[in-house]
């Protein structure tokens, strides 16, 4: 467990969304009400459909042809698949973007509900929302996601996550694009469940890896060399 919590303390999303979830919290004691316990709630469930949303739509999306492009999707998520036990790609390159993310839904919130709940209370159900219920669930999905690729000992919580994430790594891209304990059911919702017969029919040791490209595509090439990668993802360290 402390390897895990080591690397999440440096995550630089997380040390930039700390005093906001201080923030949050500190609304939420002192004005303490039903609204603003639907308002974590909301947040957290939120934030499970962003990570599922983000993961399959955004980072799985069709690999840009242009190679500036690409190389920012290479650090966000491709590289992760290439080199998973590398910390360096558990999170995207840019720090500041979940902040930035979070400020601009709180926003939104904030707007949308201010005719029907008037501006304080919408502007507390926004930032409760977002930085205490969602920051939370987007911790614990770090959680989740570092604890399942470091080699730790893990016990009954760490091989279950562990043992569901690393099939999308490793048996089918294509499914299982929730990361946190027990959000399985968003990839049933959304007909992304695991099913050992497809991934078997979908299965190309060469290419899993590499989210389904040519591991020696001249993109992928040139983002490693960009990144100080090695040359291939088969000769990281396992």
């Amino acid at each position: 467990m402390i390897p895990t919590l080591r690397i999440l303390t440096n995550m630089g999303s997380l040390q930039r969304l700390a005093p906001f979830w201080v923030l949050g919290l500190v609304l939420f004691i002192l004005n303490f009400s039903l609204l603003a316990f639907v308002a974590v709630i909301y947040g957290v469930v939120l934030q499970f459909f962003v990570e599922y949303v983000m993961h399959r739509f955004l980072y799985h999306r069709e690999p840009p042809q242009q190679q500036g492009m690409f190389n920012d999707l290479y650090r966000s998520h491709i590289g992760h698949h290439e080199f998973p036990t590398n910390p360096e790609f558990f999170t995207g390159g840019d720090n500041w973007y979940a902040l930035k993310f979070g400020l601009v839904a709180a926003a939104l919130h904030t707007v949308v509900l201010w005719p029907i709940l008037g501006l304080s209370s919408a502007a507390l159900f926004g930032t409760v929302a977002l930085f205490l219920g969602s920051v939370s669930a987007f911790t614990f999905y770090e959680y989740c996601h570092t604890l399942a690729h470091v080699n730790v000992p893990k016990g009954w919580f760490g091989n279950k996550v562990t043992q569901s994430h690393l099939r999308h790594h490793f048996n089918d891209h294509e499914t299982t694009f929730h990361v946190s304990f027990g959000m399985g059911w968003i990839d049933r919702l959304f007909g992304t469940s695991y099913s050992r017969e497809d991934a078997r029919e979908r299965f190309d040791r060469d290419t899993i890896l590499s989210l389904g490209m040519d591991p020696e595509d001249l993109r992928l090439i040139e983002a490693r060399k960009a990144f100080g990668l090695p040359k291939s993802p088969r000769d990281r360290a396992v």
